[in-house]
């Protein structure tokens, strides 16, 4: 009785704090840019976290001044594609956000070029001034359009990070086949691709997004994020057949040598597979058939 009493007292205490943080929250900015309405607050815990409009969902939650804090669940799922490409030359971002995955690479892999795109001009300055990003010879800012950069490159990319949303979804011009086929080109033939996208459970386009990559790619694997609706995809120019066990074991070996706050193990043990029944169905999408909704 006594064990469950003092259960029963430390997480009414951890409620206490969660509510104490959210009635704490305040917005320290509010702006309208091109795309969205930009907004910044920051809770009781000294967490600022960035929304496309009040009452948004978190686009990224940073604690500033500190790369290792990866507060939202996908983001320490994320990083499973550096278990693919331990040592990668070249990283492409699309999608800046709060800075929250350019941040945490560039901490643990800081010879690493890695370019992060980002549309919305307003959404950078914010990164750079609420979140504490900074540009260096090696972490490079770049506020243009996701795709447009894609088309435009010249020279290929080791791991491309595909993590833009607009305030509701994916941008439909970010899901296409014509576009998932310029990722591909700008992707070394040894790379991997990895992609957030919500589950099907708030996106009404999630099984057609798998078939458009399974479409585009040789291979492609999911990870089931815990707690969370997101999935991150993993797609490959290339045959590849994983072994999940020494996927897991690798992805261990590499949350220790770099000193990662959590396990990226457990993230595969607990979500990593092949589609499935969730994915079956859907049809390719194209950028002849985006909806005119969407215009």
């Amino acid at each position: 009785m006594r064990v469950r009493q003092r259960l029963g007292l430390v997480l009414g205490a951890a409620l206490v704090w969660a509510s104490l943080a959210t009635a704490q929250t305040r917005t320290l900015y509010e702006k309208q840019s091109p795309f969205n309405t930009v907004v910044v607050t920051e809770d009781g815990r000294g967490l600022r976290a960035l929304l496309f409009n009040r009452n948004g969902v978190r686009q990224s939650v940073v604690k500033p001044g500190d790369p290792d804090h990866l507060e939202l669940a996908y983001a320490k799922v994320a990083p499973i594609g550096l278990a693919f490409v331990e040592s990668p030359r070249r990283v492409l971002v699309v999608g800046l956000g709060g800075g929250t995955i350019p941040s945490f690479l560039h901490k643990h892999y800081p010879r690493t070029r890695i370019d992060a795109v980002e549309i919305d001009p307003v959404v950078v300055d914010v990164a750079q001034r609420f979140f504490g990003v900074r540009e260096d010879e090696n972490l490079r800012l770049h506020v243009d359009d996701g795709r447009k950069f894609i088309e435009r490159c010249r020279e290929p990319y080791d791991i491309i990070f595909l993590d833009a949303f607009g305030a509701d979804s994916i941008p439909y011009d970010l899901a296409t086949r014509e576009f998932l086929l310029a990722v591909r080109k700008a992707l070394t033939p040894e790379g991997v691709v990895v992609g957030n996208v919500w589950s099907s459970y708030s996106n009404p386009l999630y099984e057609s997004m798998i078939r458009t990559y399974e479409d585009v790619f040789e291979s492609l694997y999911v990870v089931d994020v815990a707690g969370a609706g997101n999935r991150i995809l993993l797609a490959f120019p290339r045959r590849i057949e994983v072994n999940k066990e020494d996927l897991i074991q690798k992805a261990r070996r590499i949350s220790r040598e770099k000193a990662f706050r959590f396990d990226l193990g457990e993230s595969v043990r607990y979500g990593f597979r092949k589609p499935g029944l969730e994915e079956a169905g859907g049809r390719v999408l194209r950028d002849r058939d985006k909806p005119s909704t969407l215009d």
